[in-house]
């Protein structure tokens, strides 16, 4: 297949990109290789994939509507998986009109050259952040996410709400993929392994917010990427018995479908850094703090939707992912 990766720098973007070339599709991967985080590391993650014949790497803003309608028109996709994304949620307290540019604007462009160019399945990053003030866990799909705390869960949200919108009235298949807290080799320098591996092996504290009672359901990317791409493989389906008096937010009588892909396995994040210290061989000096604007305490998915739809459940255990980030971090920046 022809396929669209948006965000195609990114940290999952490019994990997935080189698994579609090492099965046989053709990808074009866009990105706007902004500073939102080390551009080097962007660059050399693209390096993975430049040169294979059947990638194609084009930097391209996603809220520049006519560069996109041009993109769509001329390249004819045949699915497209939507990552490009302004992320982070304590980054949205401080500058949130780049979420809306980003993740609202953005994906509005995708929605609409989908539309108009026959793709036959648009999935997309949501997030598990759009479970905001919910407390009932583990997380469920089939729950109402309407309180957000943060702009960028509420983009997020919005993002599954338009989907809804094309799906219902283009009849164009839509799948949203609630990640949740994805690590692993070549992540990204704003998450909490990246920053608490580089303090860690540099003797400086890390910033533990909530005291350390935070809890994540841990994902590792290539656990992410094998459950992506069988959803990018089954375009959404309707749900026949879909019903308005007792609506189900995961799924509808359009080509619709919601997943959260997690490890449905909880880590306390005082167990994180333990894990994390033992891979290191070095004590962390904790700096201990109270919950940010925006965190919610927990995140747990249900993830049986997955599992019975498309046979696949994340699994790979948590010290064995933590160790390949290691691994990746001493080689990628030489550390003895």
């Amino acid at each position: 297949m022809k396929i669209l990766v948006t965000g195609a720098a990114g940290f999952i973007g490019s994990n997935l990109s080189l698994r579609l070339l090492a099965r046989g599709d053709e990808v074009v991967g866009i990105d706007n290789l902004n500073d939102y985080y080390d551009v080097n590391l962007k660059l050399a993650r693209l390096e993975r994939l430049q040169g294979h014949e059947r990638f194609k790497f084009i930097k391209l803003e996603i809220a520049d509507k006519q560069a996109m309608e041009e993109l769509f028109a001329r390249e004819q996709f045949q699915r497209v998986m939507h990552l490009a994304a302004q992320a982070g949620v304590r980054y949205s307290i401080t500058n949130p009109h780049a979420y809306i540019d980003s993740n609202i604007v953005g994906f509005i462009n995708i929605l609409e050259g989908c539309r108009h160019n026959g793709v036959e399945h648009l999935a997309y990053a949501s997030s598990s952040s759009v479970y905001g003030a919910n407390t009932q866990m583990p997380f469920s799909i089939h729950d109402n996410v309407d309180h957000p705390v943060s702009i960028y869960a509420a983009s997020k949200k919005a993002n599954e709400l338009m989907a809804h919108t094309y799906s219902h009235l283009y009849r164009l298949p839509t799948t949203g993929l609630r990640f949740f807290t994805v690590y692993g080799p070549w992540g990204r320098p704003d998450m909490s392994l990246f920053m608490f591996t580089r303090n860690i092996l540099e003797g400086k504290p890390i910033d533990v917010f909530n005291y350390g009672n935070h809890r994540r359901d841990f994902t590792y990317v290539d656990d992410i990427v094998e459950g992506v791409i069988r959803v990018i493989d089954k375009p959404a389906q309707v749900n026949d018995s879909w019903s308005g008096e007792n609506p189900d937010p995961a799924t509808s009588l359009s080509p619709y479908r919601i997943y959260n892909i997690g490890n449905n396995n909880p880590v306390n994040l005082l167990t994180f850094i333990e894990t994390l210290e033992k891979c290191l061989g070095k004590e962390a000096i904790k700096n201990m703090l109270p919950l940010q604007p925006g965190d919610v305490p927990d995140t747990y998915a249900d993830v049986s939707d997955l599992v019975n739809d498309m046979g696949y459940k994340p699994a790979t255990p948590l010290e064995d992912g933590i160790r390949n980030f290691v691994e990746w971090y001493k080689e990628f920046y030489k550390v003895a």
